[in-house]
């Protein structure tokens, strides 16, 4: 009886530690997009013309989008030769010290172009620290699940996303109430500071669970990987395409619904920083209520279909998106942000995680899902806010161009997604013989469709 009460309380604390710690990376990565409008494009990039100060501020935003994948190939290594939990442990340490660095760094107005190079190195080096996060956070919560609950038990990490986004908007709609002066001077470096102890709190969890079934399983069988990087391009090179196509949707038009809208509504439509924040606030509230039951959803009608519901969405809601943001209402600029964030988004990043795990042997996983999870992101992700910034410059501050922009994401993952087959493989024995065969499975269920 005992050892059946620790099986269930297991999962239970398993779910805790892969949310919190994915909350707090997700917390100091989003703390920078929005600080990166509202300050860094003052104080760390100034110039004559706000449009250039902006552009090379979501520059500084974007670059790291790049270090990501390095990040994924490095720590996902890690995870799966050495083990998950001692990657993740690796990889929220690195992501708390660059934010509390971010915190103190000095201005331009005070060591000059040195502020700008240290703030780009400090979120290079949060890029490498989420690179390997997700993909460890998804596998410590997808390898615990039951068979029948992994689109549950996977979307739980994602609820990272938004509650990292819920905190970080928060704090700063709180902090942008300060008088102008007194928010740029010190206002701004709270969040980054106060960090740490979130940083701690997670790594607290994390010391106090065991490693997850699967890798166990990998170990006592003897079938690690070698190279994982170099396995899962001999064996799995269809799903890491796949992967990255269908990260698209997922991540482009969110930066743009979630980032972009702060800029577009203050400089465009007139609207004050804090009713833009409070906005994507109130989305991010519903998301993360909206995702657990959309990974419930997935467990019950199967990811693929759920996936393509929410990419259509994405692509069909791109211009009322706009038309609702330009009526210049206060309400439906939270309406416009809702049904964006909170409704049809969840739909996407809820099951992207327990979708993309179940294309890949457990002894390469943890490569496969974050490698094409981090290419995915820095194309389609980091460059979002940059190029609909660019787009509005281009074309006399028009919106079409850059809901037409959220269109192509959607439809390159969506042709990426049709490719998936309807029904996943089980996961299979790790042996010898069979451990690559999953590939195989996929590869002639694609062919059927």
């Amino acid at each position: 009886m005992a050892n059946s009460s620790k099986s269930k309380k297991v999962p239970k604390k398993v779910l805790i530690a892969s949310l919190i710690g994915s909350s707090v990376e997700w917390f100091d990565y989003f703390l920078y997009g929005t600080v990166a409008t509202l300050v860094f494009s003052k104080l760390f990039f100034p110039n004559d013309d706000p449009q250039i100060s902006l552009l090379l501020s979501y520059a500084s935003f974007a670059i790291p989008f790049l270090i990501r994948p390095l990040g994924g190939i490095l720590f996902s290594h890690i995870g799966d030769k050495i083990g998950r939990k001692k990657s993740l442990v690796m990889t929220l340490s690195l992501m708390g010290s660059g934010t509390v660095l971010m915190g103190l760094l000095p201005d331009y107005n005070t060591i000059g172009i040195w502020a700008p190079i240290l703030l780009v190195l400090l979120r290079c080096i949060q890029g490498l620290g989420l690179g390997g996060e997700w993909g460890g956070a998804l596998l410590l919560a997808f390898e615990y699940a039951p068979k029948e609950k992994r689109g549950f038990f996977g979307s739980i990490p994602q609820m990272g996303v938004t509650i990292g986004l819920l905190l970080g908007t928060l704090v700063l709609s709180g902090l942008t109430l300060l008088p102008e002066e007194q928010f740029l001077s010190w206002g701004w470096r709270i969040p980054f500071i106060f960090s740490a102890a979130l940083v701690i709190l997670g790594l607290w969890i994390r010391k106090g669970i065991d490693e997850t079934p699967e890798f166990q399983e990998t170990q006592e069988s003897k079938t690690v990987s070698r190279v994982p990087i170099v396995d899962i391009f001999r064996y799995h090179w269809k799903a890491v395409l796949i992967t990255i196509g269908a990260k698209f949707v997922d991540a482009g038009p969110f930066y743009i619904f979630a980032t972009f809208i702060i800029t577009y509504a203050n400089t465009n439509l007139g609207f004050d920083e804090t009713t833009a924040l409070n906005a994507v606030t109130i989305a991010a509230v519903i998301a993360t209520v909206m995702i657990p039951l959309m990974g419930i959803l997935s467990d019950k009608i199967g990811r693929k279909s759920l996936y393509i519901a929410g990419s259509s969405g994405i692509i069909l809601f791109a211009f009322p998106y706009f038309y609702l943001l330009n009526l210049n209402s206060s309400l439906w600029l939270t309406i416009a942000t809702v049904l964006a964030i909170g409704i049809i988004w969840p739909a996407i990043t809820a099951i992207i995680g327990p979708m993309f795990a179940e294309n890949f042997s457990a002894n390469v996983r943890y490569t496969g899902v974050s490698f094409g999870y981090q290419i995915g992101s820095a194309i389609s992700g980091g460059t979002a806010p940059l190029i609909a910034v660019a787009l509005m410059g281009a074309f006399n501050n028009s919106w079409v161009p850059v809901a037409l922009f959220i269109m192509a994401n959607g439809l390159i993952s969506l042709i990426s997604v049709l490719f998936l087959p309807k029904t996943m493989p089980e996961v299979l024995p790790k042996t010898k013989e069979n451990v690559h065969h999953g590939d195989r499975i996929n590869d002639s269920a694609t062919k059927s469709i």
